[in-house]
């Protein structure tokens, strides 16, 4: 079963996504032992992008004091992860090929997304996935814009080269934005870019709470 797994497109892809996940993992830990204080922003700056979204892990890159070197390829490294490892558990998950029982909620969640938020890319195909995964929008990221793409039917590694050029390009742009409004922030107080970051978790928090409520049944 492990050997047909890696036969397909998804299964490699999702070898480079862990492979690539445990290199990152390692490196936060040489890095603990010899730079613990940078580690740790950058540990933040990873679990805010996770947890919250990249406007938040880039923002509190630069509430830091980071530059544009330090933020942005950290922040491509995430979500590349993200996109290689969640996709093709999905698209394996899909063809019944493996089965997570714990992650199946959040494989509804991302079906169910991509599903409603959908129609632009199905009638523009490749086109209307880079829009997607571009637009700054809640849930119009990489991995949901990833799952349309599988659901669409675009080719494992068109469907990864598509959202990960979109996304890139979406990063270089936030990152100009984030670092003007983390610069003009600290004018007004040299906490107010903490504040910054702190206002983007409660406005996600907001939306994230305002959709379950609308997603009850009545």
């Amino acid at each position: 079963m492990t050997d047909k797994l890696f036969d397909g497109a998804e299964g490699r892809i999702l070898g480079v996504g862990v492979t690539l996940a445990v290199l990152m993992l390692g490196a936060f830990g040489v890095g603990w032992h010899l730079y613990p204080d940078s580690v740790l922003a950058y540990a933040a700056m990873t679990g805010l992008n996770l947890i919250i979204g990249r406007a938040a892990g880039m923002s509190f890159g630069y509430a830091h004091g980071y530059s544009h070197a330090q933020v942005v390829p950290l922040n491509m490294l995430v979500e590349t992860i993200q996109v290689l490892v969640v996709y093709p558990l999905f698209a394996l998950s899909w063809r019944k090929m493996i089965r997570f029982p714990a992650l199946q909620p959040f494989f509804t969640r991302m079906h169910l997304a991509a599903e409603s938020r959908g129609g632009m890319v199905k009638k523009f195909g490749i086109a209307g996935l880079f829009v997607f995964v571009f637009v700054p929008f809640w849930m119009t990221g990489p991995v949901v814009g990833s799952i349309i793409g599988f659901l669409i039917g675009l080719r494992p590694w068109v469907n990864i080269a598509v959202v990960l050029a979109s996304t890139y390009i979406a990063i270089g742009i936030w990152a100009l934005l984030l670092n003007e409004l983390s610069d003009w922030a600290a004018t007004v107080n040299r906490f107010a870019p903490y504040a910054l970051v702190v206002a983007i978790a409660l406005i996600v928090a907001a939306v994230r709470l305002l959709q379950r409520r609308h997603g009850r049944p009545k």
